[in-house]
């Protein structure tokens, strides 16, 4: 136990939620503010894309004896189901027998989660606007208008954790030696929505996540526990296939009967919520620091708002309460110190987690679909299941182990470049399987 201070937790969103509850665990007094109405009362829908929770989420749960409950609320998925064409489907196992994650519906698990938070005590602050901070002083300033009259709320300390667009961050922004960056794909998503059989069962198998791989766009669905599916289409914004090329019911029908023939029957109401849901927007974002000496600190996406083709922001965001946890420890009221390796230690590997996210948009896109692709996956899982102390598949680096993601990203680039060596050789597709090829693998990981 620290000594007990004031903090404010600016955010009721995942990350927020889950912070709030390990200071308060820590002996803490919290105070959760967040800009929007209490989630709880609301309908939340629209714009939303399934979450995908992993192992190092659910590490950072079961430190508070809160992964069972979450689980429950979650469907386990072991593979991607290719979508190949109308009635050609192939499957991709994501890791070794028993190695899931879970699919949760992103409003279901924040209602949760504030429920959780709630019955620890934990005060919340709904349609509470924090236009500024005080970094000085952690002091918040609110009110209901930006340029109207504003109310002081001092804590001894502040954790920005209220997204992408964080005002806290945008304070912070101000400062000398601040680094800052934000760079939009050209990509954009609308959810959709594959409803339940009448019986309620799943239309598809619901322990896949369903890909449908086109090159420059791409559809995806996730179950949820009614028996819907959550869909979501990605695409570009402009140009041909893109989402201003789709302006009236004939062009959208037409476009999905030539690319998506077999969800004719599985998303019935297509029109509708194509144009009724919002056209929404993918950003990768980075600073540098995220602290200010020991009054306020940003975590999760309000620090590394990342694309979500590795179904890790919300894994990485809570991640950072894994290690911020491991400084309290470590510290204890020390908390500049505490800040300071916090933030030092976690940059690398969000970076990190920022580049495997983009790349996994072009291999579920495009590369799910090849056949030299699905090889390369084959071989790799082949060669892992003979020799497991000497690869493991990137995948399982970054979504069933704890290791840095900055690790896996360096030791991935390695094995792809040996993939790509024994991708070459002539007559692979035949010979993979053989001892030549695992002593050519062997071979080539001690040379690198």
């Amino acid at each position: 136990m620290q000594n007990r201070k004031e903090i404010a937790v600016v955010g009721a969103g995942l990350v927020g939620s889950l912070l709030a509850i390990y200071l308060k665990r820590a002996g803490h007094k919290v105070d959760v503010y967040d800009r929007s109405p209490d989630i709880r009362k609301i309908n939340f829908t629209g714009r939303s894309i399934n979450l995908v929770l992993s192992d190092r989420g659910l590490r950072a749960l079961k430190e508070v004896n809160l992964d069972q409950e979450i689980i429950k609320i979650g469907i386990p998925v072991d593979k991607r189901c290719i979508h190949t064409g109308q009635d050609t489907l192939t499957y991709q196992s994501y890791g070794k027998d028993g190695e899931v994650i879970y699919s949760l519906s992103r409003g279901l698990l924040n209602k949760k989660m504030v429920d959780l938070a709630v019955a620890e005590g934990i005060d919340f602050h709904f349609e509470s606007k924090i236009w500024d901070v005080t970094l000085s002083t952690a002091t918040l300033h609110t009110g209901l208008e930006e340029r109207g009259e504003w109310t002081e709320i001092k804590h001894d300390l502040v954790f920005g954790a209220d997204g992408a667009f964080s005002r806290i961050r945008h304070r912070m922004q101000r400062q000398s030696m601040f680094n800052y960056s934000q760079e939009f794909l050209q990509l954009g998503y609308k959810e959709l929505h594959i409803p339940a059989n009448p019986d309620g069962t799943h239309k598809l198998d619901k322990h896949s996540l369903h890909i449908w791989p086109r090159g420059q766009f791409m559809l995806m669905a996730l179950a949820n526990l009614d028996g819907t599916f959550t869909c979501t289409l990605f695409m570009p914004h402009d140009g041909d296939n893109s989402f201003a090329s789709l302006k009236n019911e004939q062009d959208l029908v037409r476009f999905f009967a030539e690319h998506f023939p077999d969800t004719k029957e599985v998303i019935p109401n297509l029109v509708e919520d194509f144009f009724k849901n919002p056209t929404s927007y993918l950003v990768t974002m980075k600073c540098y620091p995220w602290t200010y000496a020991d009054k306020v600190a940003l975590i999760g996406d309000a620090c590394h708002a990342i694309v979500p083709f590795y179904g890790h922001g919300m894994n990485a965001g809570f991640e950072d309460i894994t290690v911020l946890t491991e400084m309290m420890s470590k510290y204890g009221d020390d908390w500049a110190n505490l800040l300071n390796d916090y933030e030092n230690s976690r940059k690398p590997d969000t970076d990190a987690i920022a580049e495997l996210s983009y790349r996994n948009f072009i291999e579920m896109s495009t590369k799910t679909a090849d056949p030299k692709f699905i090889l390369q996956k084959k071989i790799e899982r082949w060669f892992s299941e003979k020799h497991p102390d000497k690869w493991v598949p990137l995948y399982s680096m970054v979504t069933f182990s704890h290791q840095p993601y900055s690790e896996a990203l360096a030791i991935g680039d390695k094995q792809d470049a040996i993939m790509q060596e024994i991708l070459a050789i002539d007559n692979i597709e035949q010979i993979w399987e053989t001892e030549p090829i695992e002593h050519r693998i062997l071979t080539l990981l001690e040379e690198n």
